[in-house]
Order: C-alpha cells, then sequence, then structure tokens
C-alpha cells in the first residue's frame, strides 16, 4: 500500500501560492490533533470487525459517540472516512456506509470522497464508491469532477476507470430519460401509438437488461447500446413533432361544390 501523498499539482494562473498550499491540504494524510479518535486505527487498518463493534456494541465504550466520531470533520472539511480513501480501505468504506453516513459530503472546497479516493490512485476505493453510487459528477471548487482530479494527478488507471463509470452512467440516465419521456406523452396532448409506446418500453427493458448482465462491458459497447436505443426512439418521437396535414375549410368546402357540380351535369 502506497504511504505517500498524490504528487504535487502544476501551478496555475488563476489562483495564487497559497491557494494551491490549501488545496494540496485536501488530499495530504490529515495530521493529528488533540485526542486521538478511537476509529482511527481500525480505520486505517482495515479492521472491519473493530469498527463494527464500536458501532454495534452497546457495551464497547465510545458505542454512544460512533457517529460523532466517525463524522468528526478536521479544519479543511475531512472526516474519518477520507482517511479511509487515502489509505485505499474499500472494506472499511463500505462497511461505514451501511450506517447511513452521506458518501457524496463535500470539504470546504468542494471535494468529495472520490475526488480524494482518485488524487491518491485508490482504483479500488473508487470501485468501491461507484458501486455505492456516489454522484461521479460532483465539482470541486475548481469546478473539476473527480475524473479531472485523477488526470492533474496521473493516476491513469483511475482516469480509465472513470470514464467507464461516466459511459455506464450516461447509458442509465439515457434509459430513464426515454422511459419518462413516454411518460410525459400520456399527459400531454400529443400521445404515442399504443404500438409504437411498446417499441419504446420494450427497447428501455432490453438495455437495463443488458447493463445488468454485462457489468464489464467496454466503453465503445456502452456507447453502441446508447447509440441502439437512440436509433430506435428518435424516428417514433419525430413522427409526434410532425404536424400533420389537415384540411381547412375553404378547401372542404371547394371539394364538396365541385362534387355538386359534377352531379348536377350528370
Amino acid at each position: 500500500m502506497e504511504s505517500e501523498g498524490p504528487p504535487e499539482s502544476e501551478s496555475s494562473e488563476f489562483f495564487s501560492q497559497q491557494e494551491e498550499e490549501d488545496e494540496e491540504e485536501e488530499v495530504q494524510e490529515p495530521e493529528e490533533t488533540g485526542p486521538r479518535n478511537p476509529l482511527l486505527q481500525p480505520a486505517l487498518t482495515g479492521d472491519v470487525e473493530g469498527l463494527q463493534k464500536i458501532f454495534e456494541d452497546p457495551e464497547n465504550p465510545h458505542h454512544e459517540q460512533a457517529m460523532q466520531l466517525l463524522l468528526e470533520e478536521d479544519i479543511v472539511g475531512r472526516n474519518l472516512l477520507y482517511a479511509a480513501c487515502m489509505a485505499g480501505q474499500s472494506d472499511v468504506i463500505r462497511a461505514l456506509a451501511k450506517y447511513g453516513v452521506n458518501l457524496n459530503e463535500k470539504t470546504t472546497r468542494g471535494y468529495t470522497l472520490l475526488h480524494c479516493a482518485a488524487a491518491w490512485g485508490r482504483l479500488e476505493t473508487l470501485k468501491a464508491l461507484v458501486e455505492l453510487d456516489v454522484d461521479i459528477e460532483a465539482l470541486n471548487f475548481r469546478e473539476e469532477r473527480a475524473r479531472d482530479v485523477a488526470a492533474r494527478y496521473s493516476q491513469t488507471e483511475c482516469v480509465e476507470f472513470l470514464d467507464w463509470a461516466d459511459a455506464r452512467l450516461t447509458l442509465k440516465k439515457y434509459i430513464a430519460k426515454v422511459s419518462l419521456a413516454v411518460t410525459d406523452t400520456e399527459k400531454g396532448s400529443g400521445k404515442l401509438l399504443k404500438e409504437d409506446k411498446n417499441t419504446i418500453l420494450s427497447a428501455c427493458r432490453a438495455k437495463n437488461e443488458w447493463l445488468e448482465t454485462h457489468t464489464e462491458a467496454s466503453i465503445n459497447e456502452l456507447l453502441e447500446q446508447r447509440q441502439q436505443l437512440e436509433d430506435t426512439v428518435t424516428p417514433i418521437f419525430a413522427k409526434m413533432t410532425t404536424p400533420r396535414q389537415v384540411k381547412s375549410a375553404k378547401s372542404i368546402t371547394s371539394h364538396d361544390q365541385k362534387r355538386s357540380q359534377d352531379d348536377t351535369s350528370h
């Protein structure tokens, strides 16, 4: 396990030296000040059983303060979960998540656990966080996603994984968007034909099932699935927006007059 912090970030013309030092503090190991947090050692060493005893054993001397100790923050707004991320303790993150902690909580500068794991190159921790449905689109004070932070610190494997996670999320969101659009058309003035509605819903179900059974699909495969769904639904929705040709009252009257004249001539 790596013990050193992430590499120094490149200087930016948009930030002063002090701002860069403040930002660097976000992803460096926290310094101990005051009494030692009894959760810290088991969190850093991956002692899941030890943590569970503190949280679940009423006889444990720290039981009543367990959640308070877990959420206790340092000067830049990091709680114990950030230490676990830096140490790459994925099982600890999974275990603590069961106690209802907010895995999307941000530090004072907008860094999330995902940003932290990305900066430190903790690939397995990134995977655990994504499995726990954290927000992969969350932005820090520099408007960076976790993927951008990983790239800035040259964490190539993390960049590749987060690109994959983004492609998977994009497909899931598109499926949800299409399904919602079908519901919205039922409420609006433009309605889908029953056959078209069934075609769209069937396609969405098929893509959701594909996602469930292809958990390790490549980025290209994910993009291909999205394109297939788009190719299916776009022509159907296009029909709804195409105005129907309606004969005007004048043209109908003229047509009736012509028929009347024809009948008279016969």
